[in-house]
């Protein structure tokens, strides 16, 4: 069954709340990292324990016949999966490796540009100067929040730069393929299989059947809260807001709120300082934000009515 969402301003607080859930994901991490877990093994960690916990609330949310879909929808989902949550991790993973957390974190962020690009052309929103100049102050924000105005000597490197762009870029369809995906099924059973098939992929990536990973009990019950909290209940908040909004290219520019509130947990948890250009950097991606959610402006028709734009 399709969502049948009606529009309005409600779509944006899903979105926001789902950014706000996401600024967590460093906590996760480390705490992963501290149970000793790899990159690889974090990534199919979180889709694995999201797709076996979001099962049953799927079916009792969307009902179990819901679950039963075409091919070409199984297609979309697998493609999704594969793109916006298996390689994307895969790529993000390695970009922090090779640049490190701050340049790697400001190489995804540009992933609203790529989306901007993709919904002037795929859904011909219109290109205006205030859909670009919140994408400008979004970037300069998050850049600015995740270096507080210094990059880390040495840390840029032509493979670590297009590997972070390329996380970026996967990050980017997120809102395309829901876009597209919610028109065609329900927006709890396209998360649920877009789970599966990025977990199926990072399995086979990891390979622990040749002994490459252990799954011990601390291990698994961060990977069960990572799933639960930043996860499942993010992505379904995430794909509830774009089955109500116009516009896709809004999305990852309001989910940036997450750089926002993963600096916030760093100062609060782990003692980071972000000094006046880090502060600044969050104002600026507040006010983009802020931008993007701005009202079109009315223009005067030819007639002397006030028309919309």
């Amino acid at each position: 069954m399709k969502d049948r969402e009606r529009k309005g301003p409600g779509g944006y607080l899903f979105i926001l709340a789902a950014g706000i859930l996401w600024g967590f994901i460093g906590l996760f991490v480390k705490q992963l990292e501290a149970s000793g877990s790899t990159p690889e093994t974090t990534a199919f960690l979180r889709m694995a324990c999201a797709f076996i916990l979001y099962l049953p609330l799927c079916a009792a949310g969307a009902g179990p016949g819901s679950l039963r879909i075409g091919w070409k929808e199984l297609l979309f989902c697998a493609a999704q999966g594969l793109v916006c949550y298996g390689l994307f991790n895969m790529l993000y993973s390695r970009a922090v490796t090779m640049v490190g957390v701050s340049v790697g974190a400001v190489l995804l962020y540009t992933a609203p540009v790529f989306t901007l690009f993709f919904s002037v052309l795929l859904f011909r929103e219109p290109l205006t100067a205030r859909k670009l100049l919140a994408v400008a102050l979004n970037i300069l924000g998050c850049a600015l929040t995740a270096t507080g105005g210094r990059l880390e000597p040495g840390a840029l490197s032509a493979a670590g730069i297009l590997t972070g762009i390329g996380a970026g870029l996967c990050y980017s369809l997120t809102p395309v393929f829901g876009h597209f995906g919610t028109k065609r099924m329900d927006s709890r059973v396209m998360t649920l299989y877009s789970f599966f098939f990025a977990a199926l992929f990072l399995l086979l990536r990891l390979r622990p059947w040749n002994g490459g990973a252990a799954f011990g009990g601390k291990l698994l019950l961060w990977g069960a809260l990572f799933a639960l909290i930043p996860t499942v209940l993010a992505y379904v908040l995430y794909y509830r807001g774009l089955s109500r909004i116009p516009e896709p290219s809004r999305a990852p520019v309001i989910a940036s709120v997450e750089t926002v509130v993963a600096a916030a947990v760093g100062m609060a948890l782990y003692h980071d300082r972000l000094g006046p250009w880090g502060i600044t950097g969050i104002l600026l991606v507040l006010v983009s934000i802020a931008v993007m959610n701005l009202p079109a402006p009315k223009k005067q028709g030819k007639t002397g009515q006030i028309t919309g734009k």
